[in-house]
């Protein structure tokens, strides 16, 4: 087990707010440097109807370089625009996406290109999403997926999805109540994932699959404390 501990605060400076934190691990060491996680902090604002936000990340104490997200949101045009960059010596990005979403005749229907700068890889998601049944389509260079979710009741969704290469995955969610839920899913000959969810409390279960044996079992549990 590796519990963690994370801490957050916020400010403000004029228009600007600031977030910031760190996530640190829960273990007695006389290595104070040692427990950093990573070190975080996010600026945002509001420009010409655009809320835009920079989240900058460290990993651990090592400050040559900082993983950079940088959004943009634009409620009246349905738009958003996501990029990622790498900021150190330079500054250089490595994938940008946008999605953009359309209401027609009661139904929700989003797209979502991307571009992978370093891989020069596209990809394309496309979303469907009316009366409790939604479709998502993935379509990039190598492999194609779909997602079909239905809302069976109040309480269980169900939802299998289906890649080009032939490989199929089944998820199963069951709401308990008070946002709380378990889902469970199932991916033939890899895995058994079960994901559990009480107030502040996420459990996770990985049992890895060969054939029907279950070959093990891989549990972690971790707790969400405000100050």
């Amino acid at each position: 087990m590796d519990p963690s501990l994370s801490w957050s605060a916020s400010t403000t400076s004029g228009d600007i707010s600031i977030d910031y934190g760190i996530e640190a691990a829960a273990r007695p060491t006389s290595d104070l440097a040692s427990l950093p996680k990573n070190i975080w902090g996010k600026a945002s604002t509001n420009l010409n109807g655009w809320g835009v936000s920079a989240r900058a990340e460290f990993k651990g104490t090592d400050f040559s370089s900082a993983a950079v997200d940088i959004d943009a949101s634009n409620a009246d045009a349905d738009l958003d625009v996501h990029l990622q960059a790498t900021a150190g010596d330079g500054f250089a990005v490595k994938k940008i996406s946008a999605t953009k979403g359309i209401d027609s005749d009661g139904a929700r229907i989003t797209i979502k290109p991307s571009y992978d700068l370093e891989t020069e890889e596209t990809d394309v998601v496309l979303s469907y999403s009316k009366d409790g049944t939604d479709v998502e389509i993935s379509a990039s260079q190598d492999s194609q997926s779909i997602t079909l979710s239905r809302q069976i009741d109040d309480d269980n969704r169900v939802a299998p999805t289906l890649a080009s290469n032939g490989d199929i995955k089944i998820e199963w969610e069951r709401a308990l109540g008070d946002s709380n839920s378990i889902t469970t899913t199932l991916t033939p000959n890899e895995s058994v994932d079960i994901e559990w969810k009480d107030a502040d409390w996420t459990a996770s279960i990985n049992m890895p699959l060969d054939g029907t044996d279950i070959t093990g079992t891989n549990v972690s549990i971790k707790r969400e404390v405000s100050f």
